[in-house]
């Protein structure tokens, strides 16, 4: 979830800064969250609310500001799956991810089953959207579904927070609180629906084999 304390920082810091600035911190931090793990201190989804709040004020415009945070997301996490691809092992031994190493491993495993899911699925979580990227490389899957994958959910994400932030910017304190649980929800969502899709399809398959004759 998103600290108030940060995102009251972040706000007070890119407000004095010029369009261009702006721009350019938005689209640095966005790309570095997952290509150089910047996201482990600060979550892209802050950085992106607190310059639709800047939008909102006039200071930068808000369609240039969405394309630039897709573009900066999908490029970034490219990066962070080429660095999975090619130096694999190094990455889960560096200190930062040794902790989460059985969650690392149990998201390996699925990747390897439903790599896409688990792809689109991460944009939407701190933590896994700093190193999905990277497992996804690491696990070998194919960069054309990678990128697929990844591309639909840095569209949405990218879009739907600079939005939140831009129509918001009058409640950001609720904005900081629920912003978090509304990723949550909406991952939960996916999930059940992606289990939901898979066990119809199971049902439908057993009532075609006893309908068939032997």
């Amino acid at each position: 979830m998103i600290s108030a304390s940060i995102v009251s920082f972040v706000l007070h810091e890119i407000h004095s800064l010029p369009g261009l600035l702006v721009y350019g911190l938005v689209a640095l931090l966005v790309f570095g969250e997952a290509a150089l793990f910047v996201g482990f201190v600060l979550p892209g989804e802050t950085t992106v609310i607190v310059a639709g709040v800047v939008a909102s004020q006039g200071n930068i415009n808000i369609g240039v500001l969405c394309v630039l945070v897709v573009v900066a997301a999908v490029v970034g996490d490219s990066v962070g799956y080429a660095m999975g691809h090619h130096f694999g092992d190094r990455l889960l031994n560096l200190r930062v991810l040794q902790r989460h190493r059985e969650e690392l491993d149990s998201a390996i495993a699925g990747m390897q089953k439903r790599g896409p899911i688990y792809v689109f699925l991460g944009r939407f979580t701190a933590f896994l959207r700093a190193v999905m990227p990277g497992l996804a490389g690491i696990s070998k899957m194919h960069y054309r579904r990678f990128l697929v994958a990844n591309a639909l959910g840095g569209i949405i994400w990218g879009v739907a927070f600079c939005l939140l932030g831009y129509y918001g910017g009058a409640q950001l304190p609720k904005i900081e609180k629920y912003s978090g649980w509304a990723s949550i929800a909406l991952v939960a969502a996916l999930i059940l629906s992606v289990v939901g899709v898979h066990y119809l399809r199971k049902i439908v398959r057993r009532r075609r084999q006893r309908q068939d004759p032997v």
